[in-house]
């Protein structure tokens, strides 16, 4: 899909809040600081759609962008980010929980992985909440440009070792690079 438009519509909170007429969403979303703005502007083509940050935790709302006024990319809140409080976790946890189970539109979660480090307990947690749910998932893995070939399908062969432990088949895999572009036209 060539991206033509791509326009902020709403932050919010509230599920109810979110939009309502019918069009497919795609939302992303991944262990804090592992590229999600990053790769959100890339495949947007715009660098400054989804706000970058040097400090983990930036995005901390559901943010709903229109794509060719035909589907929306929904950047969710990181999950795991430690330096806010408990309460502020439980939120995000809660309104982030109900976002994916309760909205209809939703047609497939992106769940981002830093390409870099092996299988995180957390990130295996979220993909098995989502099959215990029944979401549709994709794994994507990011950061790729920042380690060999070699060392990434290692990685690679961990997670799938990791959720063939809990899956009979994988969900769809990709790999990406913001800075290079790789995985651009495939996602």
């Amino acid at each position: 899909v060539k991206v033509h438009s791509a326009e902020f519509v709403i932050s919010n909170t509230e599920v109810t809040k979110c939009p309502t007429d019918g069009l497919p969403e795609y939302a992303f979303i991944g262990r804090s600081n592992v590229g999600k703005s990053s790769l959100i502007n890339m495949l947007t083509g715009n660098k400054k759609l989804a706000k970058t940050s040097g400090k983990p935790g930036k995005t901390q709302l559901i943010n709903h962008f229109i794509i060719n006024n035909e589907w929306y990319l929904v950047d969710l809140p990181g999950y795991g980010y430690a330096k806010t409080s408990k309460t502020n976790r439980a939120k995000w946890e809660a309104f982030i929980a109900e976002y994916l189970t309760t909205r209809e539109t939703l047609t497939n979660i992106f769940v981002l992985l830093d390409a870099r480090l092996e299988p995180q307990k957390i990130d295996l947690e979220f993909m098995n909440w989502c099959g215990e749910k029944g979401l549709p998932f994709s794994m994507v893995f990011t950061k790729i440009d920042k380690l060999s070939s070699s060392a990434l399908q290692k990685n690679q062969a961990r997670y799938k070792k990791e959720m063939l432990k809990y899956w009979e088949e994988l969900p769809p895999v990709f790999t990406t690079s913001s800075v290079s572009k790789f995985g651009q036209e495939r996602l």
